[in-house]
């Protein structure tokens, strides 16, 4: 398994990086924290208490507490690879989630970006 640099990184670190891609286009921190409490099961508690903990972004996805089955629906291009077709299983969560950021910012409705 191939340990990239992201994999140690603090998801905190990593958070406010989400936030602001999807302010700078009027969107919301509550719909960036309703996308990863979607994907990973997370409560709006556990996902703060994960922040405040500086979890690193592997072991924030291996306790998620449920990752939700939906986001295998997720298609697309991020960083120009197809999600679909990343084969390390954290590096697809983590650009799973890329991918759900990119279209909030791109302005999609939440109904569609939660694959509902």
């Amino acid at each position: 398994m191939t340990n990239h640099k992201i994999y140690t990184m603090s998801f905190a670190k990593v958070y406010p990086l989400y936030v602001n891609k999807a302010e700078r286009k009027g969107r919301l921190k509550e719909e960036v924290d309703e996308i990863i409490c979607w994907m990973t099961g997370f409560s709006q508690q556990e996902l703060e208490k994960e922040l405040e903990n500086q979890t690193d972004f592997e072991t924030f996805l291996a306790h998620a507490p449920k990752l939700n089955p939906s986001r295998t629906l997720i298609k697309g291009v991020v960083c120009g690879v197809r999600v679909e077709d990343i084969e390390e299983p954290t590096m697809r969560e983590i650009r799973y989630l890329d991918k759900l950021i990119d279209e909030l910012a791109k302005g999609k409705n939440m109904e569609k970006i939660l694959r509902k």
